[in-house]
C-alpha cells in the first residue's frame, strides 16, 4: 500500500511563491506518473500540470510559463513550483501519484493543501 500526502500550502500575496511537496510512502521502486489538479470552490476540478518519471510535462495553459512540475525519484517526492501567482490560482491542490511498488503499479491520490492568494 503506498500513499501521497501533499503539504506546502498556504497565503501568499499575489505575484509571490510557494512550492508544493507530494510525498510517496510506502512499497516505492520509482514514481511513474505524477499530476497536480485543483479545484476552486464553484469551479470544476482543473489539470494544472503532470510528468512522467522521465521528465515529460504537460502544463494547463492557465500556469503555463509559472508553474514547474519535477519529479525526484530518490526521495519519493514530487514538487510543484508555482511563481507569479494570482488571486485566480487560489483553490485546493492534490496530487495524484502512479507508483511502481515492485509488484505492480497503484495510484494514489493526496488529501489535498489549500492555496490562498490574496493581497
Amino acid at each position: 500500500q503506498v500513499q501521497v500526502v501533499e503539504s506546502g500550502g498556504g497565503l501568499v500575496q499575489p505575484g509571490g511563491s510557494l512550492r508544493l511537496s507530494c510525498a510517496a510512502s510506502g512499497s516505492i521502486v520509482s514514481i511513474n506518473f505524477m499530476g497536480w489538479v485543483r479545484q476552486a470552490p464553484g469551479k470544476q476540478r482543473e489539470l494544472v500540470a503532470t510528468s512522467t518519471g522521465s521528465g515529460i510535462t504537460y502544463y494547463g495553459d492557465s500556469v503555463k510559463g509559472r508553474f514547474t512540475i519535477a519529479i525526484d525519484n530518490a526521495k519519493h517526492t514530487g514538487y510543484l513550483q508555482m511563481d507569479k501567482l494570482n488571486v485566480e490560482d487560489t483553490a485546493v491542490y492534490y496530487c495524484n501519484a502512479n507508483i511502481d511498488t515492485g509488484r505492480g503499479a497503484q495510484n494514489s491520490w493526496g488529501q489535498g493543501t489549500q492555496v490562498t492568494v490574496s493581497s
